[in-house]
């Protein structure tokens, strides 16, 4: 029997209100996009009905997948909703209650009835166990193997735990008696599933590192059952391939390897679109970006810098107050470095007590979904909006497959806006918009200044459903002179999980002084993280002689409570490489703080690798429709100008080098683009829209609508 050839591949992203495909066939030359509704309650149905669809309509058989990469958020969902696993923990006698002593400090100094940050493990389920390991990781006190089984017995037999987390003094720097209880733990509960706080974070801060294994822990159980369903389902479709996963990092990894340590998939599903932001960044030559997706949901920004995002080592989940850092549980984990705000086209517009209108973050999701979706939702949203002010055509939204109801948002918007706040429904509409655009360019200020970068010195990078339409009024907000929406922006983060590197990031905790670094002990430790981070990649079908190593290590000055990211040159290390680490630090805090600080010792904390494949090249480009790029005219509003003519496109009719003079509304299956009177839009060769926007003073006739699509 001949061996069907595998060379399809699908990205996959779950969204609160759709979930988005892209498939990929290199061979044939074939590129498809597709988008469902969320199906909430069983999010694997979804995804098999969206590849059964994308399969059908490109004639691929499900054996002719040779993998399909998946971001989630169920993670992040199970640590907010608080619905994960029953966890025991094992401490070092004495730091039982770490989890409740935390930092000893309030997120909210002014708050006299303050909530504290809930405990994912109580503490009739932690277990103080007798031994303890020295900072330098030798052995003080020998671990008490006894109470380790007593424990563990207490914990499965009399309090039903699901998982367990074992967290013990300085194991970031000696795992030996970590490794020993759980082989404790083994041999008398095989099937238990266990989080080693010396492999989900081997790190120094020992709050830090078990918050990060009891969440590991909270979450794995769900995380098994999640994927295991999914590789189910996928296989009674027909699919015999490899299904990969998206890290919070923007890498992937193997299945195996994201039921282990699914804490590190937190910020899984939004690391996506960040690096389909990178990947456009390095395809067009834009060095500063700024990229700003916007889902049914939630807003999301990240800066993109040297076509490659930025990202940090610690991230806190599930805060108790979306914007109050130390409301929530401090992981050490890599991820992304984002933003994100409840300001999607699901969000919803209300009245607050105080008689104002106030957008999100409560959102509408996929059930009921906007009122114009005509699916039950009665409380006017983001997207009703839009489709109110012209962005959207009701009869081509998902290419015509949903119609939008005009009619069903005016009422909406009448009965619970307008009449209370004494306007009409346009005035209303216009107030969203205002309202949900300046609360994502005040949250994408407050994250350029945090990091000394002024917002004038990027390109806008816009995707997601609603990305692309509220991109041109977020541009003006934050004086952006250029903003990018690429083919398919609503679909873009699937495509971000096809353009991802398989990557491995590993860290290994050594605090020591820069002139007296074991620099044999550190080497060591890069030797064993090399070998481990290769075996993963070569797992997912990589060749040794592919795979990129780049060094690092988290520095401060000796004496600071937080470190900064440093770049290392390949070891071998010694101590002729100490002037030069010492410069990589200097420049690498002048470039984050402006200033230096000399004659004060330096001090590595963390010592970082990261270890990638190379990445894919695919395009969305294709084949311009033999038809007419204009498709007629109709009333939109824009700020600043107030309601114009706007000519309407379709997207796919514009050829690479043609040009679009705004006002004008540019449409696509999954989003609408649209550009005010001081736009001009050109499409470039990999077909994105690169729209240049003039700040000259405008002129009280900038009012008539485009001119036809032209050449450049």
């Amino acid at each position: 029997m001949k061996t069907m050839k595998k060379t399809t591949r699908i990205g996959v992203d779950i969204g609160g209100t759709f979930t988005d495909f892209v498939l990929h066939d290199q061979t044939r030359g074939i590129t498809r996009t597709g988008k469902r509704l969320t199906t909430p309650e069983q999010p694997s149905r979804a995804i098999i009905e969206g590849v059964a669809r994308l399969l059908d309509e490109t004639g691929t058989q499900a054996g002719q997948i040779a993998s399909i990469v998946h971001g989630t958020t169920l993670v992040t969902n199970t640590v907010l909703e608080r619905t994960g696993a029953k966890v025991g923990l094992l401490a070092t006698e004495g730091l039982r209650d770490v989890l409740e002593m935390g930092r000893e400090s309030r997120y909210d100094t002014n708050d006299l009835f303050l909530q504290p940050v809930p405990v994912l493990v109580p503490r009739p389920l932690r277990r103080g166990i007798g031994g303890r390991l020295r900072a330098d990781g030798s052995e003080d006190r020998p671990l008490d193997e006894a109470a380790v089984a007593q424990a563990v017995a207490d914990l499965v037999e009399g309090q039903g735990i699901e998982s367990l987390a074992i967290a013990f003094m300085n194991a970031y720097r000696n795992p030996a008696h970590e490794r020993r209880a759980l082989e404790i733990v083994r041999a008398l509960y095989p099937d238990l599933l266990v989080s080693l706080s010396a492999d989900v974070a081997p790190e120094i801060r020992e709050f830090e590192r078990t918050v990060t294994a009891c969440v590991n822990a909270y979450v794995q159980p769900r995380v098994h059952g999640y994927l295991d369903r999914l590789g189910t389902d996928l296989a009674a479709l027909g699919f015999d391939g490899d299904l990969y996963i998206m890290l919070s990092s923007g890498g992937i990894t193997t299945v195996a390897n994201a039921k282990a340590y699914p804490v590190r998939l937190i910020e899984s599903g939004p690391a996506a679109g960040a690096m389909a932001a990178a990947f456009t960044a390095r395809q067009t030559g834009e060095d500063r970006m700024i990229s700003f997706d916007v889902g049914g949901t939630t807003a999301k920004m990240c800066l993109i810098e040297n076509g490659q995002p930025h990202v940090k080592h610690d991230f806190e989940a599930g805060r108790l107050q979306k914007f109050k850092q130390g409301s929530g549980l401090p992981l050490k984990v890599t991820v992304v470095d984002m933003i994100e705000i409840g300001s999607g086209g699901g969000s919803i517009a209300g009245i607050d007590p105080m008689g104002l209108m106030k957008v999100g973050p409560r959102s509408a999701s996929s059930v009921p979904g906007p009122v114009c979706y005509g699916r039950g939702g009665t409380e006017p949203t983001v997207t009703d909006a839009d489709l109110l002010l012209g962005y959207l055509n009701p009869d081509y939204f998902l290419g015509g497959e949903m119609a939008l109801s005009m009619d069903d948002v005016r009422r909406a918007i009448d009965a619970r806006l307008a009449r209370p706040l004494g306007l009409d429904a346009a005035g209303v509409a216009r107030g969203i918009q205002e309202i949900v655009n300046e609360s994502m360019a005040a949250a994408t200020r407050v994250h350029l200044a945090e990091k000394g970068k002024d917002p004038r010195d990027y390109c806008l990078y816009a995707f997601g459903g609603a990305g692309p339409v509220h991109a041109y009024a977020l541009a003006k907000l934050l004086k952006v002179r250029r903003m990018i929406v690429p083919m398919g922006a609503g679909v873009i983060s699937a495509l971000g999980f096809l353009v991802a590197r398989p990557a491995v990031d590993k860290v290994r905790g050594y605090v020591a002084e820069l002139e007296n670094v074991d620099w044999h002990h550190v080497n060591a430790i890069y030797a064993d993280m090399e070998a481990a981070a290769c075996e993963l990649l070569l797992g997912t079908g990589g060749r040794r002689e592919d795979i990129a190593l780049a060094w690092s290590a988290d520095m401060r000055y000796v004496g600071q409570g937080f470190e900064i990211s440093v770049p290392l040159p390949r070891g071998p290390l010694d101590a002729g490489h100490a002037d030069a680490i010492r410069q990589s630090f200097m420049q690498a805090y002048a470039a984050r703080f402006d200033r230096v600080v000399n004659d004060v010792g330096i001090e590595a904390i963390n010592w970082r690798l990261n270890a990638c494949l190379p990445e894919q090249h695919i395009s969305l480009a294709h084949e311009p429709a033999q038809t007419a790029a204009r498709r007629g005219e109709r009333g939109v509003y824009f700020s600043g100008f107030g309601d114009l003519p706007a000519s309407v496109y379709d997207r796919y009719a514009l050829a690479p080098g043609m040009q679009v003079a705004g006002p004008a509304v540019i449409e696509e299956r999954e989003s609408s683009c649209s550009i005010g009177p001081d736009c001009v839009a050109t499409v470039d060769p990999h077909f994105n829209l690169v729209v240049d926007i003039r700040y000259e003073a405008q002129t009280s006739d900038a009012t008539g609508s485009a001119s036809e699509a032209v050449p450049a």
